[in-house]
């Protein structure tokens, strides 16, 4: 039940509302002047205000710690949280028992790597047959071309001096292939110029016995051949 205004005069039976009622009939105090005076004052509501800004910012700072803690707990999950730390029991628990199970065959396993791989069976599922064949005929031809792979790479950090090797005989090349131009043209020049005097001797041959009959003496003929290869030879 809320308490009675004691500056109303209607409610107030007490010395204070009968002093505001008479105030009231004389006309010294209005019900306007007493309205006025029921507002709260400035000073309380900001009062309040500042109260409510004070809970919020409590109740953000401490959403913010929770979030905070949440993050902690996402990041430290695969330490701290059960099912985490389970798998990982799990995991170090097959681990050991495949451990164990290596060191109790070990003088078994000892004695099969050293024995030779041939001649051993590899199962494998049908499905990756034609895999396999791929595979195989793409190890054939890689250890076929090994050794020239291999030369290769050998040869990378010489690839300089071979190139310039390369460039310095193609030009040595060149050179030669146009000497021999020039040496064919000789031949076939000398050979040209052969077949002429070929072709003169029989007369030549003729005109020195018809010369000889009548008593007249022919001096020798010119070596034309020896002096054309000598030719040849200097060029």
């Amino acid at each position: 039940m809320a308490a009675a205004n004691p500056w109303d005069p209607a409610t107030a039976l007490n010395a204070a509302g009968l002093l505001l009622g008479h105030f009231i009939t004389s006309e010294l105090v209005t019900q306007e002047m007493l309205n006025i005076s029921k507002k709260p004052t400035s000073c309380f509501v900001n009062f309040s205000r500042l109260q409510q800004i004070t809970d919020i910012q409590a109740e953000i700072y401490q959403k913010n710690l929770e979030i905070e803690l949440l993050s902690l707990e996402k990041d430290a999950a695969d330490v701290v949280h059960p099912s985490f730390l389970a798998q990982k029991c799990h995991s170090l628990q097959s681990m050991n028992n495949h451990l164990e199970a290596v060191l109790k065959e070990k003088r078994f396993l000892r004695q099969r790597l050293l024995k030779p791989m041939c001649q051993g069976n590899l199962p494998i599922e049908a499905v990756y047959h034609r895999y396999i064949v791929h595979l195989l005929e793409l190890a054939v031809t890689f250890i076929e071309r090994l050794e020239d792979h291999l030369e290769t790479i050998r040869n990378i950090p010489y690839l300089d001096a071979d190139l310039k090797k390369m460039s310095t005989a193609l030009a040595k090349m060149d050179i030669l292939v146009t000497e021999t131009e020039e040496l064919a043209e000789n031949i076939l020049k000398w050979r040209e110029q052969q077949k002429e005097v070929s072709s003169l001797i029989p007369k030549i041959l003729a005109e020195k016995n018809s010369l000889h009959k009548h008593g007249v003496i022919v001096p020798p003929l010119p070596l034309t051949s020896k002096i054309n290869v000598q030719t040849i030879n200097a060029k």
